[in-house]
């Protein structure tokens, strides 16, 4: 049975949405080891879904290879671009309906239902490309980076535009799908502290032992930066403290898969890790995920279209204006783009900012509102 979600109060984001929860339900022997009071326990329903993403994933990444939809290629274009993302895209919608159909969930109680949905996806959308032209501005004005001619003109610009619109949409709505809706939701009804750090503990044993370079220290600084915080709450017993031991978890994770990525560097890597922590912020102060996806889709296309920028070292192909980048690598990003630079730090922070600043909004307006009908 689903728990029924109320709209959260405003005063109450820390400790998340108010929840009508079922009595507890409790069950001995073998079925106590996969059956919770909230369902099948969020450990095996994400190794379930894991599981079920990537045998999707292979069989729609085979069928699109057998359409020529994909290649071998790894040019950074809009086509290749579109289509392999999604195979992403579609296997984990698949994989994440048949875990609503098994669980007794819809498909949008994944972080993804909620209050004034549009709004937030356009205000999270304003808010990244915003966010993205405030880290090329400050990298412009410091010397760091140069502008160059428009490499685009007439047609050409609404062309590539909307088509790598749709490509950075379909990176948004999967990894926000993925990582704020899937896994935060289902990791939150069934993590504390110590699981949270045993996963935690694996990931940076992963690296240690397999990966050398590529940013891993990245992964280090914000698995620490979590450390402190997340077991406060869990000694003070903070309530809906699971939500910040699932934050800590998805964030880090979120680091952790961009190490794949060639052209990163630790600073970028950090900056993956600490963007998804914003973004879990933004499901506590929304409601849902969708400013979250907005702000990652306007940020990725405002970065590697509009700017022309690098991003984790690729350059995309059919790109607006042309930028190029001198000085040293630490201020300028060098060959990972503006997100390796330490400036990238200051812009995310002031994306947590601005969330902090409309949940006081909202809170203040909610205890007027309270004070009206109290008269």
């Amino acid at each position: 049975m689903e728990p029924k979600i109320v709209s959260p109060l405003p005063e109450t984001w820390l400790t998340g949405p108010v929840q009508n929860e079922p009595a507890p339900v409790e069950y001995r022997g073998l079925r106590w080891a996969f059956i919770g009071s909230q369902g099948l326990r969020a450990g095996w329903s994400i190794l379930l879904g894991c599981f079920f993403f990537f045998l999707l994933q292979s069989v729609i990444g085979y069928i699109f290879f057998r359409l020529h939809l994909i290649g071998k290629s790894d040019s950074f274009t809009a086509t290749w671009m579109f289509f392999g993302e999604s195979i992403d895209f579609l296997a984990l919608l698949w994989a994440v309906a048949l875990m609503a159909l098994l669980e007794g969930r819809k498909l949008h109680a994944y972080n993804l239902a909620g209050p004034k949905r549009t709004l937030h996806f356009l205000g999270g959308s304003i808010a990244g490309f915003a966010a993205l032209s405030a880290l090329v501005g400050a990298l412009a004005w410091g010397g760091w980076l140069h502008f160059g001619p428009m490499a685009l003109s007439g047609a050409a610009i609404f062309k590539f535009g909307a088509a790598w619109g749709g490509v950075f949409l379909m990176v948004g709505c999967f990894e926000e799908g993925a990582f704020r809706g899937y896994l935060q939701y289902t990791l939150s009804r069934g993590i504390n502290f110590w699981w949270a750090l045993a996963v935690i503990s694996v990931v940076c044993a992963d690296l240690v032992l397999r990966t050398k370079g590529n940013g891993t220290w990245g992964v280090y600084g914000a698995a620490l930066l979590g450390l402190v915080p997340c077991l406060m709450l869990h000694w003070k017993k903070t309530e809906g403290n699971s939500f910040w031991q699932a934050a800590w978890v998805t964030s880090t994770l979120f680091g952790y898969i961009h190490t794949s990525n060639g052209g990163e560097n630790w600073i970028g890597i950090f900056a993956a890790a600490l963007i998804g922590f914003v973004f879990c912020v933004s499901i506590r102060v929304t409601g849902s995920a969708w400013w979250a996806i907005g702000c990652h889709t306007a940020w990725d296309w405002a970065e590697s279209y509009f700017y022309g920028t690098a991003d984790s070292g690729m350059v995309a192909q059919g790109h607006y204006l042309t930028t190029s980048v001198t000085g040293n690598a630490l201020w300028s990003g060098g060959a990972d783009g503006p997100e390796g630079s330490l400036l990238v730090l200051p812009v995310i922070l002031g994306l947590l900012l601005l969330l902090a600043l409309y949940a006081w909004k909202k809170a203040t307006a909610a205890r007027a509102q309270k004070a009206a009908l109290a008269v």
